[in-house]
């Protein structure tokens, strides 16, 4: 992965959270769950299997201003909800929820849940499982739909009153 050529995208081109609810071509990711609120999708740069993104389909720029109680908690659910798949589907230790992004780039919020695989050496964990610079995992389209595929089987839409309900 060139990472110096990524930061100039995110930091000079559009939205790619925007770009990919329009359908604009280059803005393709595999898709795991849509509401018509919340998107959550598989990273194009996963540093971890199953790696995924989870956003209000809502361009929204502060996780903390910008979004009510009501709207915080429900993306929250859906965060619940998408690590709890990813969880079933990929060899799981610990899950990693992080609110990434900046005003300089990435800019609309979304959730990082980062799957970490059981026996990863303690100095690779945390932040270093989630950082491009170490590496990401070389996935061809066909291994990306399959997993994409499992995950979104194993997504239970969360219930706005607390519960959960098959999709």
């Amino acid at each position: 992965m060139d990472l110096a050529a990524y930061e100039r995208r995110v930091r000079s081109g559009g939205c790619f959270i925007c770009g990919l609810i329009r359908g604009d071509p280059g803005a393709e990711h595999e898709v795991l769950y849509d509401d018509g609120t919340h998107l959550a999708f598989l990273s194009r740069h996963p540093t971890l299997r199953g790696y995924a993104l989870v956003a209000p389909r809502r361009h929204v720029t502060d996780v903390v201003r910008d979004l009510g109680t009501a709207e915080y908690l429900a993306l929250q659910a859906v965060v619940h909800a998408v690590a709890l798949a990813i969880n079933d589907v990929v060899a799981t230790e610990r899950t990693y929820l992080l609110s990434l992004g900046s005003m300089q780039g990435n800019a609309h919020v979304h959730w990082h849940v980062a799957p970490l695989p059981p026996g990863v050496p303690y100095d690779r964990q945390q932040f270093h499982a989630v950082m491009a610079e170490h590496g990401v995992i070389p996935q061809t389209p066909g291994e990306i739909a399959t997993l994409g595929a499992a995950i979104r089987a194993a997504i239970v839409r969360p219930d706005p009153g607390g519960g959960v309900q098959a999709i």
